[in-house]
């Protein structure tokens, strides 16, 4: 049942972050002043139907232009989301993530977590020291947007090269090189849950820095686990135990605990 829930939330978040629905007739991107404001989870601020703000782009663009009082602010707002939510946004509020999850669900023979996915997990700190914060204030681009984001290709590029005939005539290598990257990211997420999330998307690299703390998440009662590790073994994800860094609070372990021992809490770190 919680899972249904899950998806529930998971699918209202991508429809209040894309709400502005005559967006994707006109091909035109909102400009209103909620724009100003970022969301939690990765969506594109240039999404025709985005209301708000993307926080990889914003602490990008603040980096970018050294706008050290619009960094403050951006960096603010993702402490805050990371203090109260940590990778809980990944689970629920990320529209991105749902997207993964639903393709998974196709029947095909599934790659299971292993020693080289484990190591693959630690790609998307990489990726968020270089593409987010190196390359936006050294080369003054925004690196992970213009180079990778998947996302932002699904959202944004696709939609206004359709509806834009002047964008497609300006297509070029690079559209072709983010189009086959979010090809294959989705691609490979068939096969392997989650895979942008786990091993590329720096949003939740910043995020998993707050597991530990984050105000809301999954706990485990010690006094009834047993250290059966059915949650472990059982878990999709890079998980060593119960709301790692790897964990993005999705419950699943909540199913397969023979104890009960696990649910979700507010500020309960055992």
């Amino acid at each position: 049942m919680h899972n249904i829930k899950r998806r529930y939330v998971q699918l209202i978040t991508a429809v209040i972050y894309n709400c502005n629905l005559k967006g994707f007739v006109s091909g035109r991107i909102y400009k209103g002043e909620s724009k100003g404001v970022c969301v939690p989870g990765l969506n594109c601020y240039s999404c025709p139907g985005a209301v708000a703000a993307c926080p990889l782009g914003s602490l990008q663009g603040a980096l970018r232009d050294s706008s050290f009082k619009l960094v403050w602010y951006v960096l603010g707002t993702l402490l805050l989301f990371g203090i109260m939510l940590g990778r809980a946004v990944c689970g629920f509020l990320c529209p991105f993530g749902f997207l993964q999850e639903l393709i998974y669900k196709i029947p095909v023979k599934k790659i299971k977590k292993n020693r080289v996915t484990r190591v693959l997990s630690y790609v998307k700190y990489g990726v968020l020291a270089v593409f987010v914060i190196i390359i936006p204030i050294t080369l003054k681009v925004p690196g992970f947007c213009k180079y990778i984001c998947p996302a932002g290709t699904l959202e944004a590029g696709i939609p206004l090269v359709i509806k834009d005939e002047h964008l497609r005539g300006m297509i070029g290598a690079l559209f072709s090189w983010k189009v086959a990257l979010l090809c294959l990211c989705l691609f490979t997420c068939m096969f392997c849950f989650r895979a942008f999330c786990r091993f590329i998307c720096p949003l939740g690299a910043f995020y998993s820095f707050f597991n530990p703390v984050a105000f809301f998440g999954i706990s485990v009662d010690k006094n009834k686990c047993t250290g059966c590790n059915a949650c472990i073994s059982k878990c999709l994800l890079d998980v060593s135990k119960v709301a790692d860094h790897e964990c993005v609070h999705c419950g699943a372990c909540m199913k397969v605990c023979p104890e009960q021992a696990i649910k979700y809490s507010f500020n309960v770190k055992d």
